[in-house]
């Protein structure tokens, strides 16, 4: 039997910490386009905060490389992509980085190579998509009979540092019996053997796309929910602290709904729905109502301000303790409050510049300053900070907006939650 040499394309939140562990077994080189990545990794830099960077350096002593080269991964044998699926202007699945990723594979593919993909996609989009042009860009191979098919769904939580790729479940599944159970080797020496055989490569990517979806269908109630509970002058969190003695009621919140996964994955599976000729309601219904929450939220707060307001925001991440931007709708927030001619300064302790965006960063400022402060997303130090060093920044008469309703049950004046 030939030794594993494994190479994980795309070093992001998903690729880095697998690549890491998979070291701690086999040797791995991480391979990813961007060259600013490449040179900080090599430094034990992770700038994505997912993986210790002691053991990022100590393994790049032992069975861990990092590269942009092509020519450094041809000797592996198995290649595992872990890049973005996100999703195009008009909310279409972008495969563009699953297609590069062939592209890159398709010349040094060798006969009995093993391709695993960990990227979301709808179900059939790993043989019918990349199947395809990974033999289109090889040498004359054919998948399921020169190179082989595996698809296990990344379960990746940004900053969660409870549920980590050696606590999870992994789903696995294969072209045929041999795959699977490579597969079943190499998932199995990272999850502590909590691996799931999923009947087929279909089976596992359905899987996937749903558990999201289900998520945001979920959310979205809860959002409808908070909607209500406006009108009527209470918190929807106080109605959930209610609901939730109740052995059997799901514990959803409401709020922003952003980053690659929860925001991006419902329109996947719409797009599998359409190709089938079934009307995705209820998933499309969920996104559409989890959309508008930003020019919900902006509207309330909007309301209860006089024009030019000066506002504190904190927090502009996708969530929180993450110093992801994408698809942040905190950002979409403070963008609808600017364009409705309001002074915005932002803090978060996770990003240090977003000259880009035309915000200012909060430095030195006065006390009695703001008209308001808007707790968008719940950094666990903005928590911690609230009081001693943002509430004195506020004038006598401010509003809180405590979007996730962190301070809720302490009596604060002109405060507002969902």
């Amino acid at each position: 039997m030939k030794e594993k040499k494994i190479s994980v394309l795309g070093l992001g939140y998903v690729g880095l910490p697998l690549a890491l562990e998979l070291s701690f077994h086999y040797n791995v080189i991480g391979f990813d386009i961007n060259s600013t990545r490449i040179r900080q990794l090599k430094k034990g830099i992770d700038l994505t905060l997912e993986v210790d960077a002691s053991k990022l350096i100590s393994q790049q002593k032992k069975n861990l490389s990092f590269t942009k080269n092509i020519s450094d991964i041809k000797e592996c044998n198995y290649f595992i992509a872990t890049v973005p699926t996100p999703i195009d202007k008009k909310k279409r699945p972008d495969f563009s980085s699953l297609l590069n990723v062939c592209k890159i594979l398709g010349p040094i593919l060798k006969k009995e190579d093993v391709v695993i993909f960990e990227s979301t996609v709808y179900p059939g989009a790993t043989e019918e998509i990349c199947a395809p042009s990974l033999e289109k860009n090889s040498n004359k191979l054919k998948s399921g009979k020169d190179f082989f098919l595996g698809y296990s769904p990344e379960r990746v939580n940004p900053g969660d540092k409870v549920h980590t790729i050696d606590k999870i479940n992994k789903v696995i599944s294969g072209q045929n019996v041999r795959v699977e159970n490579d597969l079943k080797e190499i998932y199995s020496k990272l999850t502590k053997g909590k691996v799931f055989l999923a009947k087929n490569i279909r089976v596992a990517e359905a899987s996937k796309v749903i558990e999201n979806a289900q998520r945001d269908i979920n959310i979205a109630f809860i959002n409808e929910v908070a909607k209500i509970c406006n009108k009527i002058n209470i918190s929807a969190y106080d109605v959930l602290d209610a609901s939730l003695t109740k052995w059997n009621f799901l514990d959803f919140e409401p709020g922003l709904v952003g980053g690659h996964c929860i925001g991006v994955d419902p329109y996947y599976l719409a797009e599998k729905a359409r190709k089938l000729k079934i009307n995705p309601e209820v998933v499309l219904s969920g996104r559409n109502t989890n959309d508008k929450m930003v020019d919900f939220i902006g509207r309330e707060i909007c309301k209860k301000l006089k024009k030019k307001s000066k506002i504190l925001f904190l927090g502009i991440t996708f969530k929180e303790n993450v110093p992801d931007l994408r698809n942040s709708k905190s950002l979409s927030l403070m963008k609808y409050l600017k364009e409705k001619n309001h002074k915005i300064i932002f803090y978060d302790p996770y990003i240090s510049d977003l000259k880009k965006y035309e915000f200012k960063d909060i430095k030195k400022m006065k006390k009695n300053f703001f008209d308001a402060v808007i707790l968008s997303v719940p950094h666990k130090v903005l928590l911690d900070r609230f009081y001693n060093d943002f509430i004195p920044l506020l004038k006598e008469s401010a509003f809180v907006f405590d979007i996730k309703g962190k301070f809720r049950k302490e009596g604060l004046p002109n405060y507002w939650s969902l």
